[in-house]
């Protein structure tokens, strides 16, 4: 057992103590810092401003005056100050806490400057494959950004079927995304603006009377009442299966990686002179085990301070973290033994890479049925993938962690299916690594290694 503590504190310490330990923790939340940064600059949010000419023909005689208001500078202004208010109100309370009374001139930071928007009119019965041309052609002034058709019925419905017209919109090539949106959204506008007009309604009193406000739904739990967050069902379960991949496939990428390159450079057959073949393996399990579960629990508590600044962290119930712990263990001791038998097996990472395409796939298959276990915890896909090893530890997480957990009789029985499947896993892996780790030449199939199993 000695041996086996002193071999884990060594695997331990050189893969913790080393840079790439350290900047593999920070990576991800650096990536996160960085897009949030960098892309808003790089898309050039804050200075891009829509600016240029529009060419309108209105047979109707009536949008026009109503888009000249709703491209009027101070009418998009307060266009845009009601949709972020409107996102504001769909936040968390912690967001909404600092949001200020400033909400409507941050708008304008954060979507870019006001719009420049200059409307030249045509006659009703111009002809419009004439006036393409105009869309491309050079101008010393503003740029000619679109042209709009208005449909004679857009206002007043043709027929008694009340089948309202709308518009036709032409661009020039390459146009931004941005200034087509800020177009059309003056474009609807104007147009319900002119249909309310024709039929002598008041915009403020219809607006009044269609608007039926969504409210956040109340979570009842046995203890207590909060309000519903929308997204947590599905962010919960995705949040705890990364964490329980990125844990295992951290260590275990890590134990095949120095498993090989110990053996390649003939260091194991010093290791071996000293301890047994089984001791060496326990010691290097029990050690990347450790310095992935500091790794994983680092990420866990970047998350619980999120889920604490935004106020969320009543949400959570803490007995998930027990059983996150609970299912890496099993999963790592599973996938990590396998993982430790191939790299005692090949010669080099290029022969491991045909060997570990079984357990690629299984990896992935949690993926896959993540949405629909998510969606229906107790589907019967569901409950049957929460007892089938080694993906019965990814499918019960992520039943636990969804809005309608499974009974905790399930619960146990997966996590002794998974303890079971632990023993059978270190039974065979044990087997091929006491003959492999001494083993050069030519690469093994999977007949060798059962071969090498039934033999050891």
């Amino acid at each position: 057992m000695r041996n086996v503590l002193s071999i884990a504190k060594r695997e331990f310490l050189s893969t913790v103590a080393t840079r790439g330990f350290v900047i593999g923790l920070l990576i991800t939340p650096v990536i996160a810092a960085l897009m949030i940064l960098i892309v808003p600059r790089l898309f050039n949010f804050k200075n891009f401003q829509v600016k240029g000419e529009i060419l309108v023909i209105d047979p109707t005689n009536s949008v026009l005056p109503e888009l000249e208001k709703t491209f009027d500078p101070e009418r998009i202004a307060a266009r845009r100050k009601e949709e972020l208010e409107k996102a504001i109100a769909r936040a968390p309370q912690q967001v909404r806490q600092l949001a200020d009374s400033s909400a409507g001139e941050k708008a304008g930071t954060a979507m870019g400057p006001i719009p420049d928007l200059h409307i030249r009119t045509r006659p009703p019965d111009t002809d419009i494959e004439r006036e393409k041309a105009w869309l491309n052609a050079q101008s010393e002034g503003m740029p000619h950004l679109a042209l709009i058709a208005i449909h004679a019925n857009a206002v007043e419905p043709s027929g008694s079927n009340l089948e309202y017209g709308t518009y036709d919109l032409f661009v020039p090539p390459k146009l931004d995304d941005r200034v087509t949106g800020e177009i059309q959204r003056g474009l609807r506008e104007a147009i319900v603006n002119a249909r309310l007009q024709m039929r002598s309604l008041d915009r403020a009193t219809i607006d009044a009377i269609v608007n039926v406000p969504s409210v956040r739904s109340v979570t009842v739990t046995q203890d207590d009442q909060r309000k519903t967050i929308p997204g947590l069902n599905y962010l919960f379960p995705i949040a705890f299966g990364i964490l329980l991949f990125m844990g295992v496939m951290g260590g275990g990428g890590q134990l095949l990686t120095t498993m090989v390159e110990e053996k390649s450079s003939r260091v194991v057959e010093v290791l071996l002179s000293a301890v047994s073949p089984m001791e060496l393996m326990a010691g290097k399990l029990l050690g990347q085990m450790a310095a992935s579960l500091v790794g994983m629990c680092i990420y866990l508590a970047m998350g619980l301070m999120l889920l604490s600044f935004f106020a969320l962290i009543g949400l959570l119930n803490f007995w998930l973290i027990f059983y996150l712990i609970v299912f890496f263990v099993i999963t790592y001791l599973v996938m990590g033994s396998l993982m430790m038998a191939v790299g005692a097996a090949v010669n080099d990472m290029k022969e491991a890479q045909g060997l570990l395409a079984p357990l690629t796939i299984m990896f992935i298959i949690p993926w896959i049925l993540w949405m629909p276990i998510s969606a229906d915890p107790n589907s019967t896909l569901s409950v049957t993938m929460s007892f089938i090893p080694p993906v019965n530890t990814f499918a019960m997480l992520l039943r636990m962690a969804s809005s309608a957990p499974p009974p905790f009789w399930q619960v146990w029985i997966s996590i002794a299916i998974g303890v079971g499947s632990v023993f059978c896993a270190l039974w065979l892996a044990a087997k091929i690594f006491r003959i492999g780790i001494l083993m050069y030449g030519k690469p093994p199939n999977f007949a060798t290694l059962i071969r090498w199993a039934r033999a050891a």
